[in-house]
């Protein structure tokens, strides 16, 4: 059980156009282009993350990777993938108020939903990390599988799922215990990646390394349908309304849009160089996307399935997006 941890605070919050940041910062990423305060976009080569409708940067956060905000917005969680660093932000202020090691790398990291713990990624050990958010301590390293990458709790918390990259299958936790319980195998995927939940917890949307998206049937522990879809790897997002998925590809420039009923493809939308972090609105009404390759966030109106607009972000290689409300 690991204990230490490092608090530190920030040089403080430096304003858009600050040279220390070596980024040109424009407006354009402003109240104007997004509906959501709670939307964070990780700036991977430009060690900082955005709060999407101020604009606002917090620096300081090497090679910030994955985040996830908590429930109540106050809280925000950022992994540093080339220090196995875990940044732990206030975001209401943007300040980093304590940073936690868990290993070589840093993947995915998720809140859990009564905002008190977060579980953090380590691929190289096999881990997740239990992080105590309150008294800011790394309380339990959890063994759950080769190479796991991302995390996903259940509604209630009780439960988190893990996608184990290296065996092709999903760990299960027990939250209460802080014990992995079991593995499910995804026939057909190698290499799984992020994942999402269904709004009624019954099903496992998941995007592999390699172009595929598997619908896993939680009960009965079988897959229900494979997709093709964008080239390498992605991110994916459960759209709040039970209509929906969307996932994106690295490797491309598309989105696509599969039915969460009919179990098939609806669409794929150009949108950028290189997408890859998708989160939507709370009320599923805008889906907004990373471009990696592109400096900007393309927003997705999911009414219309049509892009209304890419909006330059303050950083370069906008990686990963968290929206409260929708984790």
């Amino acid at each position: 059980m690991t204990r230490e941890h490092n608090l530190q605070r920030t040089k403080g919050l430096l304003p858009l156009a600050v040279a220390a940041l070596c980024i040109p910062i424009t407006v354009q990423a402003g109240a104007s282009a997004f509906t959501g305060a709670s939307t964070y976009v990780t700036l991977q080569s430009s060690d900082a993350v955005e709060q999407l409708k101020s604009g606002r940067i917090t620096s300081d956060l090497k090679k910030a990777h994955y985040a996830s905000i908590a429930p109540d917005g106050q809280e925000l969680l950022v992994t540093s993938i080339d220090t196995g660093q875990v940044f732990q932000v206030d975001a209401m202020t943007g300040k980093t108020e304590a940073t936690f090691d868990i290993g070589d790398k840093a993947q995915g990291v998720k809140v859990s939903p009564d905002g008190k713990l977060a579980l953090a990624i380590e691929p190289k050990k096999g881990v997740a990390a239990v992080i105590d958010l309150n008294d800011q301590a790394v309380i339990k390293e959890i063994p759950v599988g080769k190479t796991p990458h991302n995390a996903r709790f259940t509604a209630d918390g009780k439960t988190a799922y893990v996608t184990l990259q290296g065996e092709g299958g999903i760990a299960v936790v027990d939250m209460e215990r802080l014990v992995r319980v079991r593995k499910i195998p995804i026939q057909g995927m190698s290499q799984p990646h992020n994942l999402d939940l269904s709004d009624d917890g019954s099903r496992l949307w998941v995007r592999d390394f390699t172009g595929k998206v598997a619908v896993l049937d939680l009960e009965r522990g079988s897959v229900l349908e494979t997709f093709e879809v964008g080239s390498s790897h992605g991110g994916i997002d459960v759209i709040p309304g039970g209509k929906y998925v969307a996932t994106t590809a690295i490797g491309s420039d598309t989105v696509t849009i599969l039915d969460q009923q009919r179990l098939e493809k609806v669409t794929e939308l150009p949108v950028g160089k290189a997408p890859h972090g998708i989160r939507a609105d709370a009320d599923g009404k805008q889906l907004y996307v990373s471009l990696t390759g592109d400096r900007e966030v393309a927003i997705i109106d999911t009414e219309s399935m049509k892009v209304v607009k890419n909006a330059r972000t303050g950083g370069d290689f906008p990686f990963w997006i968290t929206v409260k409300d929708n984790p």
